[in-house]
């Protein structure tokens, strides 16, 4: 008999989040991109948009800003209505999308960005 997994949902991520919707920013994802909930992203300085954590990269896009809520579809176009953890909350580890090939070192790093916004990351949430 087959296995039927469920995907991650926001439950599985957030664990924690500030009253009035606090912890949470709308922000724009940048075209090109098909992102997942729980995606560690990193803001490009030149545009403001979000990309996926590029820890190698030079535009801003190698500092995590914060973690997407929701699942954002912008293979086509710009999508302006991700919804963007950005402070004062707590996720759950298992529940994160880091970039493929990031090394420890780049992934303490990230999680020591999310943590200088508020956002503990916990392996036992």
């Amino acid at each position: 008999m087959p296995v039927a997994r469920e995907p991650h949902n926001l439950g599985d991520l957030l664990k924690y989040e500030a009253p009035n919707l606090y912890s949470r920013d709308v922000a724009t994802v940048a075209s090109g991109r098909k992102l997942a909930l729980g995606t560690v992203v990193g803001r490009d300085t030149a545009t403001g948009k979000l990309k996926a954590l590029a820890p190698a990269a030079t535009d801003g896009t190698q500092i995590a800003a914060g973690v997407l809520a929701f699942d954002v579809d912008a293979t086509q176009a710009d999508r302006p209505d991700a919804i963007l953890i950005a402070r004062h909350a707590t996720v759950a580890s298992q529940a994160l999308v880091w970039p493929a090939g990031i090394t420890p070192v780049q992934h303490a790093a990230a999680v020591e960005q999310l943590q200088t916004l508020g956002i503990v990351v916990r392996t036992s949430a």
